[in-house]
């Protein structure tokens, strides 16, 4: 007799450089029994986040089960992309209790989820729920909450202004397509600083939501996993600036993958990416870089101007090919200017 359970889906959603691909590794440590996947979306052509769960599989979640999309917005390429893949996972000889989703960084969710009404899964698989991460200390800063105020008082002045950057409409979007938001990197925001990015949350959902501080990801998978949602049928209350529109575009980002040569001080490149996103408005970098008489990968993370590295694996068989991932908005992305500042 088939079995008519459908399979459950949890969409993680947020910003650039959030805590989604932390979150996901802390799943993956604690899976509640359950035989787990996961399907990561990332913007640009390398593989950064899929490597760094690959290195966490186990008998939960080997890494035959830890998939990656990287030709473009997982919502964009549905029908070439997605749909195989999920497709592919549900056809193992060990079909997954759960899958995980981590949407890249730009990703509108509320198109992901009308994927999820294709005849092809629709009858084996629902969407348990929708987790936005978002960084508490960027949210309480006001980065993605513009002051209406201010930008009618620059509109009145300059009519050709526009409030809405493409930042802030994708921000809005996962906040209003989430059943939950977990305010990430807490410890770092203290206090005062989750109480405003509570408020600017609250302030920019079409309902009330759960809104929980998060640290390195760490949380009990039983808040957000087995939420029961069905988001694919809960569509009219998770509103989008794009509603209406049958496609959307992401010309507002683009990303450039910079090479460079081994370096001998990894605190040297910290300070140069730094640079980046002070002086040329980068919003993300990652990557692994090589470092001279050591035998191990450095791998780098960035979010604006807060940069992490630490070496991660050995570089054994692998090539020592030192790749970065470099991301922005479309006008603020320069390859020469940013090749210039990393390999100088």
């Amino acid at each position: 007799m088939s079995d008519l359970t459908k399979t459950p889906v949890t969409v993680i959603t947020g910003f650039l450089g959030a805590g989604k691909t932390t979150l996901i590794r802390h799943l993956m440590s604690q899976p509640q029994g359950k035989r787990l996947a996961v399907l990561v979306n990332e913007f640009g052509t390398m593989g950064v986040d899929g490597e760094i769960l690959k290195s966490c599989a186990d008998d939960n979640c080997p890494a035959e089960n830890i998939m990656e999309l990287s030709n473009g917005c997982i919502c964009c390429t549905v029908a070439d992309d997605f749909i195989p893949t999920l497709e592919k996972l549900m056809a193992m000889p060990s079909k997954p209790d759960h899958i995980l989703i981590e949407t890249s960084g730009l990703a509108l969710p509320k198109p992901l989820l009308k994927a999820f009404d294709w005849p092809a899964i629709r009858s084996r698989i629902t969407v348990d729920g929708v987790i936005a991460v978002a960084d508490a200390e960027a949210v309480a800063a006001g980065r993605f909450a513009p002051d209406e105020a201010a930008v009618e008082a620059q509109r009145a002045t300059d009519p050709s202004l526009d409030h809405e950057t493409p930042l802030s409409e994708v921000f809005e979007d996962q906040i209003a397509c989430a059943d939950i938001v977990l305010l990430s990197k807490a410890d770092l925001a203290g206090e005062h600083g989750l109480a405003a990015a509570r408020a600017v949350i609250e302030a920019e959902a079409p309902r009330k939501l759960p809104i929980l501080p998060l640290t390195d990801g760490v949380i009990d998978p039983r808040v957000i996993l087995g939420l029961g949602a069905a988001a694919e049928d809960d569509l009219a209350a998770r509103p989008s600036h794009h509603d209406g529109a049958d496609d959307h575009e992401h010309d507002d980002f683009d990303s450039v993958v910079i090479e460079l040569a081994e370096i001998a001080d990894p605190l040297d490149l910290a300070a140069r990416i730094e640079r980046l996103a002070r002086e040329q408005n980068i919003l993300r970098v990652k990557g692994h870089v090589a470092v001279a008489g050591k035998p191990m990968r450095l791998l780098v993370q960035a979010v604006g101007e807060r940069v992490r590295h630490q070496y991660d694996r050995p570089w054994g068989d692998q090539p020592r090919a030192s790749r970065l991932v470099v991301i922005a908005e479309h006008d603020d992305i320069d390859e020469a200017a940013i090749r210039a500042v990393l390999a100088a």
